[in-house]
């Protein structure tokens, strides 16, 4: 049986009953190479989701895209009938032909047929919540997104979506979106090292809003540093542990929303939620962000 832990708390998205633990999980790697065709072994995808699951996790992140469909697919056969109080938050507004890129999606049409694909594939009537991708694979681009989040929020009225989100956006398109419909997170690249939204962190923890970082452990990069490594050895933990419990200390209205297709990497990514990191070592790690920023005016 596995034994449930402290995941950081909990937090309550805005306008809304739904409480979630604050480390939750993303079920992009339960994909193929590449986030693209079915697990290598799929027995192990659905063994990862189960003992999320019962480790207390109730916040899984996804999207019909990665796969495609496949990781939506195994999370209906790993999950379904989905247990009370699990909330699932998807994204759309991209696609994946069959060369492997990332490519938008954002037309009408698209947005109306991702939704479809979202409810299908997870064996849902409503999703719980629906995150707008925009911008690049790596952050914001400028422009207004008026369209496409008019689209979902057509959908949010007509019963398919509860609530909406963003991903990969900047303070002025928030603003956009919130004069449109309400928004209960955004989900935008950040960690450690890269800490570009530092500021927009803390203007939607005043409007209790989450934010939800994406590549909470540097993505196709994974983060390297001499602070990291000391502050794990200090805590007899890994530096990936030290990292997510960094972001968790960070701000309370961070979600966690690490992902693997590993069983132990599973298990050791929840322990990082029962870490507390003293003010001295919180410090240090402070600093590496602020080191990679130097790092790149010197080579511009």
């Amino acid at each position: 049986m596995t034994k449930q832990i402290n995941l950081g708390g909990s937090f309550t998205l805005p306008g809304t009953s739904m409480s979630v633990n604050r480390m939750g999980y993303g079920a992009m790697q339960l994909a193929g190479p590449q986030v693209y065709g079915p697990p290598r072994d799929m027995d192990a995808a659905i063994a990862v989701l189960r003992e999320a699951v019962a480790a207390g996790v109730d916040h899984i992140d996804t999207s019909d895209f990665y796969g495609p469909h496949v990781t939506n697919q195994i999370i209906k056969q790993a999950l379904h009938p989905y247990p009370d109080g699990l909330v699932i938050v998807t994204k759309v507004g991209a696609r994946r032909p069959k060369d492997k890129s990332w490519v938008h999606a954002l037309s009408r049409q698209e947005l109306i047929d991702a939704v479809h694909d979202n409810l299908r594939n997870l064996g849902l009537d409503t999703l719980d919540v629906v995150n707008l991708r925009v911008g690049g694979v790596m952050g914001p681009s400028e422009g207004s997104i008026e369209e496409p989040l008019t689209v979902l929020a057509e959908l949010k009225r007509q019963g398919l979506v509860r609530h909406l989100g963003l991903s990969n956006v900047n303070a002025d398109q928030l603003a956009e979106a919130q004069a449109i419909t309400e928004l209960v997170c955004v989900q935008n690249f950040y960690n450690v090292a890269h800490r570009d939204d530092d500021a927009f962190i803390d203007d939607l923890a005043r409007r209790g809003i989450a934010y939800v970082p994406f590549f909470p452990l540097g993505g196709f990069s994974p983060l390297q540093s001499s602070a990291l490594d000391a502050a794990a050895a200090a805590l007899h933990a890994t530096p990936m542990q030290v990292a997510l419990a960094w972001l968790l200390q960070r701000s309370r209205n961070i979600l966690l929303i690490p992902g693997t297709s590993s069983a132990e990497h599973l298990r050791e990514n929840l322990r990082a939620a029962t870490l507390q990191l003293p003010a001295e070592m919180i410090a240090g790690l402070d600093a590496i962000g602020g080191d990679r920023k130097a790092e790149l005016r010197v080579n511009d």
